[in-house]
């Protein structure tokens, strides 16, 4: 590299790294509009041990044991409505996983009131349609005929609109058909109790149907879908322990992880640059661009929620980058002690230091794939950053870092004090 185009690329990763900082940790309005950009820092989702919130593990067992379906299926089934409804009720960020085979276990973070979660959970109204006023009546359609309730208003009444299955869907056609012709009534039961009772005048085959009963508001109307769609669950859950963490403690327990992370760059910085001079300081710049692609991965990808553990990966993977470093200076260093000169030193040094580079972190990447796809949340959460961190750390260690050190060659390529190499007299320099 010339030292024309060396300068190019000073003043090139300059500004790299000073937009890559922008980027990662400022908060900049946005000129023109009304928005804010909050930086790749700000933009990380965050687990529920740092954010706060609820955890509920719940027993699961089928709520019609007639249904023709096994319990593994209907907790898939369960798990898959909790999601829909979570979401809706705006918990878009929780995380629903099965913990020892029967038993769902539910994580939402950023909770204001726990407890409407777990009302929201664990008070189902079990919808049925029934023929006569008889509670003890068997039912003709039931809540696993339900398939999707949402608020609606009809002629100024509040109310839910019900969608049906395609097996619901026949049913609820055969019911109307039946009862048009005399204008009979279908009697509407939550659990035991009536609800409402509807007068069929027309065949229904389009699948849904109106009901309201005596709901005044919009937000009592949006409650009571939620509650039937928490009734149309394939298992039935019984809540088995629970925990809250408060947003206070989240915070703290970042804080002292950020805090820790800080002084521990602070102090790879001076050790780096203490032991290995230039080459030490091209590695902190290297390992300032890996800090930046780490928070901006840590935020892009949608897998990733960042909790506790998930902190504990992320400055394991540092420690990864900077043994990478440590390496392929250790083998520069050799290959300068044979004989070589600087540049050439420097090629193979990185040449053999790649292969082990590569050995070490690919098997470490092998077992981070195993923790997630066996792990439970906390352990997906460390096993993810950490996948991550290794390959940010591998990419930087053995491009970005390269790139750097030859930038400086350009200028000094033969005071070895500027490296901290040295080389026993009466070997000979060879090219």
């Amino acid at each position: 590299m010339t030292k024309k185009r060396a300068i190019k690329s000073i003043v090139f990763v300059v500004l790299l790294l000073i937009v890559g900082i922008l980027l990662a940790f400022c908060k900049i309005d946005i000129p023109f509009t009304t928005s804010t950009y909050n930086g790749f820092i700000n933009s990380i989702k965050l687990g529920l041990d740092v954010s706060g919130g609820v955890t509920a593990v719940y027993d699961a067992r089928l709520a019609d044991e007639n249904s023709g379906i096994d319990l593994e299926t209907a907790i898939e089934s369960t798990k898959n409505r909790l999601e829909s409804i979570l979401a809706e009720r705006g918990y878009t960020e929780a995380t629903i996983t099965t913990q020892q085979g029967n038993r769902i276990r539910v994580e939402v973070p950023d909770v204001e009131d726990p407890q409407e979660v777990f009302d929201l959970i664990g008070n189902p109204a079990m919808l049925s349609f029934k023929t006569t006023e008889d509670p003890n009546a068997e039912s003709v359609i039931t809540a696993s005929d339900i398939s999707n309730v949402e608020y609606d208003i009809q002629d100024g009444e509040h109310g839910v609109v019900l969608d049906f299955t395609s097996e619901g869907r026949q049913k609820f056609s055969d019911l109307t058909e039946e009862l048009s012709a005399s204008n009979g009534s279908v009697y509407v039961y939550l659990g035991t109790e009536l609800f409402t009772t509807l007068t069929v005048q027309e065949h229904i085959t389009d699948g849904s149907t109106f009901i309201s009963g005596n709901m005044d508001t919009r937000t009592e109307a949006e409650e009571f879908a939620l509650r039937i769609m928490s009734g149309t669950f394939s298992a039935e859950l019984s809540l088995y322990e629970s925990s809250v963490v408060s947003a206070t403690l989240g915070m703290n327990a970042i804080s002292t992880g950020l805090i820790a992370a800080i002084v521990g760059l602070i102090l790879i910085f001076i050790f780096m640059a203490f032991m290995y001079r230039t080459f030490g300081l091209m590695a902190d710049i290297a390992l300032m661009f890996y800090v930046i692609l780490v928070l901006f991965f840590l935020q892009a990808i949608p897998l990733v929620q960042l909790t506790l553990p998930g902190i504990a990966g992320i400055i394991l993977s540092l420690g990864m980058a900077v043994d990478a470093n440590i390496i392929i200076f250790e083998r520069i260093k050799d290959e300068y002690k044979r004989g070589k000169r600087i540049p050439a030193s420097v090629k193979g040094g990185f040449k053999r230091a790649t292969a082990a580079i590569l050995d070490s972190n690919i098997t470490t990447l092998m077992v981070c794939v195993v923790l997630y796809l066996l792990g439970t949340g906390a352990i997906k959460g460390f096993a993810i950053t950490l996948f991550i961190g290794i390959v940010v750390s591998m990419f930087t260690a053995i491009f970005v870092t390269r790139w750097l050190i030859n930038i400086c060659l350009a200028f000094n390529s033969t005071k070895e004090t500027h490296y901290n190499l040295y080389r026993e007299e009466g070997v000979n320099e060879v090219a």
